[in-house]
């Protein structure tokens, strides 16, 4: 049976996450936490709900899920607060990691399209600080001592921003993101793009589905082809369907990504 609590990380509405939970036997630690971060090109059009199945489905395959909420563009998001929400969504399972049992030690991320992208972005936190960027982005707290993560499954991720912006992916998303084109705020979109963070020395899974409309293949591809040269390069990994295809329980991509979870667990 799969428990659910729900707690919140800061005092507005979107700052909360909900933690799905499978049966343990007493005295026993969940072997790492997934944590699912739903995408919506970072509007509030889209919440935590596209994440709830995911979340569920991991625990009912044994594995204890964070599915996240955070504010978007459009409800008190954008930059820097989204940024700010998912560090601080994720590091709030320091806080919940004794009552629950949790195993803080195998941290993996999960996001969907712009999830993907927040997923990859925190992923590359102890990196942000060495970008020498000022006190501005600082601010955001991406070199705070907090959770690290130890993989991430971007599904179909928003992964090369500047690319994005240039594509004008979902009508200017990434300005809006950003609160502006990159051309007035250059240190921002460096800052808040997966890229910049390279190399990472964990491991990044970049699923995308062959049939995808909405983010294109090269978001994934330019990410990982820019990722070859460290010591753990990111992974192109091919599924069949449509972008909500990943985030559908009953379908092959998913099940993909789910098998890329547990590996990245165990």
């Amino acid at each position: 049976m799969v428990q659910r609590h729900r707690y919140n990380y800061g005092d507005d509405p979107s700052q909360w996450g909900e933690l799905f939970l499978p049966d343990l036997p007493r005295g026993g630690t969940h072997p790492g936490v997934v944590v699912v971060i739903h995408g919506g090109y970072w509007r509030p059009k889209y919440g935590a709900e596209l994440g709830e199945p995911l979340a569920a489905d991991l625990a009912a395959h044994g594995i204890a899920a964070w599915n996240l909420e955070y504010r978007r563009a459009g409800n008190g998001g954008g930059w820097p607060r989204t940024f700010q929400d998912v560090l601080a969504g994720i590091d709030k399972l320091q806080g919940l990691a004794a009552p629950h049992g949790l195993d803080l030690g195998k941290v993996v991320a999960l996001g969907h399209s712009a999830g993907g992208h927040l997923a990859v972005w925190a992923a590359g936190r102890d990196r942000l600080g060495g970008l020498g960027l000022g006190v501005e982005h600082r601010d955001v707290g991406a070199d705070s001592d907090g959770v690290r993560l130890t993989g991430v499954v971007s599904q179909s991720g928003v992964l090369n921003l500047a690319e994005a912006e240039k594509l004008n992916l979902s009508n200017g998303a990434v300005a809006n993101l950003l609160g502006g084109p990159s051309s007035e705020f250059p240190g921002r979109r460096r800052y808040a793009d997966p890229m910049a963070a390279l190399p990472l020395n964990i491991p990044v899974h970049a699923v995308h589905a062959a049939g995808d409309e909405d983010v294109p293949l090269s978001m994934s591809n330019s990410y990982v082809d820019a990722s070859q040269a460290g010591a753990v390069p990111a992974r192109l990994v091919m599924v069949p369907g449509d972008h909500f295809a990943l985030i559908d329980p009953g379908a092959p991509a998913y099940v993909k990504c789910r098998e890329l979870v547990l590996e990245l667990l165990r």
